[in-house]
């Protein structure tokens, strides 16, 4: 049978005669992911039969040992399947050629502040701190490396936003930003670049840094 509302075709599935699985009743949503396959990020469905296969019981008002109905409701997903399903898009669009990242507002650092030099790091250290009072996750990258390592391992990291602070910074007003996404170099003001980060990230979440704003203070893994 086919209900027809105006630019809308439903079709109405016979239910099933015989139950094939362990479940009567089920939903889910389906994620295709980059091989092409269909994985169910979240569900909800009735069990009737996984009571009594791992034997587990109830004592009913009767007094007689009873399986249970077993419910089972993941209606929002697992965190790691919607972690799976956001790294799954970043795959796909690095295939087609664009640069993967998260979404701004779940990217630990959202802003790497990098000094040329050690007497850069007290400006650093302000500019981080106003980012911070803009709910916005800033650290500086203080470590005892050269310039260009630290740039590069702000890339590896999927670093959407990192600032490069030597003597002309700290004269001027304006900011040379590197965007990851974007690949490009761009004259902002500090004030201009978090009011753009706050665009992206409005009416989500906020958590502050969980590690130490300076990368020199952070546990070092060696493998």
């Amino acid at each position: 049978m086919t209900l027809k509302w105006p630019s809308v075709s439903l079709k109405i599935v016979e239910l099933w005669k015989d139950r094939f699985f362990y479940f009567t009743l089920k939903w889910e949503f389906n994620y295709i992911d980059n091989l092409g396959k269909a994985s169910a990020l979240s569900t909800d469905q009735i069990d009737v039969e996984n009571g009594q296969r791992y034997q587990i019981e109830f004592i009913d008002e009767d007094g007689s040992k009873k399986n249970p109905i077993i419910l089972h409701n993941s209606p929002s997903g697992a965190v790691e399947r919607v972690i799976y399903a956001l790294l799954e898009k970043c795959a796909k669009i690095s295939k087609l050629g664009f640069k993967p990242s998260l979404p701004l507002w779940i990217n630990h650092t959202q802003v790497r502040i990098i000094p040329v030099g050690e007497h850069h790091i007290p400006f650093c250290e302000k500019m981080a701190t106003y980012l911070s009072n803009r709910q916005i996750r800033a650290d500086i990258d203080d470590r005892q490396e050269s310039v260009s390592k630290k740039i590069r391992e702000s890339e590896i990291e999927w670093i959407r936003y990192t600032l490069v602070i030597g003597d002309k910074e700290t004269n001027e007003e304006g900011l040379t930003v590197r965007d990851r996404i974007e690949g490009t170099h761009r004259k902002v003001t500090l004030e201009d670049l978090a009011n753009e980060i706050q665009v992206q990230t409005k009416d989500k979440p906020y958590l502050p840094l969980n590690l130490p704003r300076n990368l020199s203070q952070r546990p070092q893994i060696m493998i």
